[in-house]
């Protein structure tokens, strides 16, 4: 499994992951899906969903991306819409499966994150540490 070094590990101040320590040997990779998001969800879900695409256009851009590392639940927020497979046939549960950010749809859903006076986004819990 691809460790994305750099990438922010979590939304700052809270438990939302943006990805994950280690790779699962027993049952491989988590599938991605494409979850729903209601109208109703929680400001601070709907934050962390752009807090994340902010993480991502940041570190990736428009080029396609393994997978690798980044949490399945938070991708599947994305996923369908402004994060979709970038090659075929994809598999929805391998760790090296590529993705890519389609830009159109992620700025008609995020424009705060892609508006010409948006901050970088500042993370303090960038995942740098060496692990096994």
């Amino acid at each position: 499994m691809l460790k994305h070094r750099g990438f922010p590990g979590r939304m700052t101040g809270t438990d939302y992951q943006f990805t994950i320590r280690r790779a699962n040997v027993k049952e491989g990779a988590t599938k991605l899906i494409r979850r729903e998001r209601f109208k109703d969800r929680k400001n601070l879900d709907r934050a962390a969903d752009s807090a994340f695409m902010a993480a991502l256009w940041a570190y990736f851009g428009e080029e396609p991306f393994e997978r690798g590392n980044l949490d399945a639940g938070r991708l599947s927020w994305l996923f369908g819409r402004e994060v979709v497979a970038a090659e075929d046939p994809f598999d929805p549960s391998s760790y090296d499966a590529l993705l890519r950010i389609d830009a159109k749809r992620a700025q008609a859903s995020f424009p705060e994150v892609f508006a010409e006076d948006a901050e970088e986004p500042a993370f303090d819990d960038w995942d740098d540490e060496e692990e096994d």
